[in-house]
């Protein structure tokens, strides 16, 4: 059983959110939260596995709260909602250690499996939005580009395989069946990859491979 808490200032969201996730067999909401620093209080006092997060609230914003639930002692998986317009803060957020994001028109379906994906250990970065907003807002510098070119120097090159696949947004399944190998095998490599490049996850490590133009 997944256990999932809810952030958004919108209470009709909330709701909306709720009924969705309350129809998963395997997933269960724990705590929502009007705010981010309510979020933290919650996070604290529930067993979270998952925390969907928007960005714009009250008191906290999620960016901050990202910071903060990801510092917890039982850090949860974060995924951020957000809209198209607001999306300049996305990748603040993912820096932050969120594992992924929706747009708040995600299908529900879409919803449903980033849960279960982001549980997983995966990431949830939406097929084509994703490279679009991290494109546009993140402009690497000649210095951060030789940076992270300097760390991809540590991996082998057939960790550079499954990090260029990694970078598009490929699950763990994806890179298996493209590279030709075993699911167990593409988690262990993504396991030395995220040590190797002194990331927290996976979108870190997407992240820093596009700075390094890898996958671009």
């Amino acid at each position: 059983m997944i256990r999932v808490m809810i952030v958004d200032d919108d209470a009709l969201v909330r709701l909306g959110l709720a009924d969705l996730l309350a129809d998963d067999p395997g997933i269960e909401v724990v705590a929502q939260a009007a705010d981010g620093l309510q979020a933290i209080e919650l996070a604290t006092a529930h067993d979270v596995d998952v925390a969907l997060v928007d960005v714009r609230m009250p008191r906290m914003d999620g960016i901050a709260a990202t910071i903060r639930l990801r510092a917890l002692p039982r850090a949860p998986k974060v995924v951020i909602l957000t809209t198209f317009d607001l999306d300049e803060y996305v990748y603040d957020a993912l820096a932050a250690g969120a594992d992924g994001f929706l747009l708040k028109d995600t299908d529900p379906d879409e919803i449903l499996r980033a849960v279960h994906l982001v549980a997983a250990g995966s990431a949830m970065l939406h097929p084509s939005a994703a490279r679009r907003l991290i494109d546009r807002y993140h402009a690497t510098t000649r210095s951060g580009t030789t940076a992270a070119q300097a760390r991809l120097d540590r991996l082998t090159p057939r960790e550079r395989d499954v990090l260029a696949l990694l970078a598009q947004g490929d699950t763990n399944a994806d890179i298996a069946a493209r590279l030709a190998m075993r699911e167990s095998t593409v988690k262990a490599h993504v396991s030395r990859i995220l040590t190797a490049l002194e990331v927290t996850n996976r979108v870190q490590a997407a992240l820093l491979a596009r700075d390094a133009g890898l996958g671009a």
